[in-house]
């Protein structure tokens, strides 16, 4: 059994969860959100919070299946306690525009974007995400779910990514841009 899964998860505060079969819905501050569980575990609702185990008994598996059940086991907690985290505190994830003229806007529900393009780029907003922009050269995506606050940074950020040798585009805020040197005659 996967280390991880173990422990109980804790249950905050101001969070309903429901157990049907294979998926867990869960209701917080932040909204809702679902996890469906893989055929191999079973969970359950204690005192302690939420307990997840096998269905099948590791020792009848060989080797490299008790392996990927191990892994299997150990992705299913982490999932359920980023859920959990997503209901009542959310997930937050900066971006920094690093460039002569690189602006941005939020308008309703799409983002504009001049990235030194000769047209302005628009990103539309999915549902469950809010996007700020405090200063024109930064942005601020946040939601519930961290896979798709982490998937909306990214695509932002696939528009215009940093260039190895100004440091020029979108880049995140604790990321490390290692500039190469130019050409030399």
């Amino acid at each position: 059994m996967s280390r991880i899964a173990k422990k109980p998860i804790a249950i905050p505060k101001h969070v309903e969860i429901k157990i049907e079969k294979q998926k867990v819905v869960m209701k917080g501050q932040k909204g809702q959100s679902e996890y469906l569980i893989p055929e191999q575990i079973a969970i359950e609702k204690t005192d302690a919070g939420l307990k997840v185990n096998t269905t099948i008994n590791p020792n009848e598996l060989p080797a490299k299946d008790k392996i990927k059940l191990k892994a299997l086991l150990g992705t299913a907690v982490a999932n359920l306690k980023n859920t959990l985290v997503g209901m009542t505190a959310g997930f937050e994830r900066k971006l920094l525009l690093v460039g002569v003229g690189y602006r941005a806007q939020v308008q309703g529900k799409k983002l504009n974007l001049s990235l030194g393009f000769s047209h302005p780029t628009i990103y539309d907003i999915p549902p469950g995400i809010t996007i700020e922009t405090p200063v024109p050269t930064e942005i601020i995506i946040r939601g519930a779910d961290k896979q798709q606050v982490g998937q909306v940074a990214a695509n932002i950020r696939a528009v215009r990514p940093v260039e190895p040798y100004n440091g020029k585009g979108v880049r995140y805020s604790d990321e490390i841009v290692v500039l190469k040197e130019t050409k030399k005659k």
